[in-house]
């Protein structure tokens, strides 16, 4: 499901004309908010939203300045509370992924700020999304960690 698409801004690029790091996540971001208007929350009406509780991004391939990108979303999985969902960045006409993003996140009540459980529209909303999704593999970004092998002897 293609959820934002946009150019590659001037002022989003570094010295090398390649595309910040944090403009990965802004348009990752961007795909989130789309993402929640296409499930029907929208925190200018009811008061709901999504709050980010872990994300993890991977940077596979350099973007260049006015190279057209498009973020492609999957549900992973979603609880009463939480959405797990998961963005590719992909380069328009190259059919490469260019970065990953791997999101935990939480309704929440505005009105609080608490956490809440989705609305019955939201999780029908979910729940065919997910069942439209159901042939898809687990990207291959998914559940990965970070860290360092652990140091071999003689090295």
């Amino acid at each position: 499901m293609i959820t934002y698409q946009t150019t590659v801004l001037e002022e989003w690029v570094d010295y090398n004309g390649h595309l910040r790091d944090a403009f990965y996540l802004l348009i990752f971001s961007y795909a989130t908010d789309a993402f929640m208007t296409r499930i029907g929350i929208d925190p200018q009406r009811d008061q709901q939203s999504l709050f980010t509780l872990e994300c993890h991004l991977n940077y596979l391939h350099e973007v260049k300045r006015g190279a057209a990108v498009e973020v492609r979303t999957q549900v992973i999985a979603h609880d009463q509370k939480r959405l797990h969902l998961y963005h590719d960045l992909l380069v328009c006409g190259q059919g490469i992924t260019a970065a990953a993003s791997e999101q935990m996140l939480l309704h929440v009540n505005l009105r609080g700020p608490q956490s809440a459980p989705f609305n019955e529209a939201t999780v029908m909303q979910l729940g065919s999304i997910r069942e439209q999704q159901s042939h898809l593999p687990t990207p291959p970004y998914c559940g990965r960690t970070i860290g360092l092998a652990p140091a071999t002897s003689g090295r």
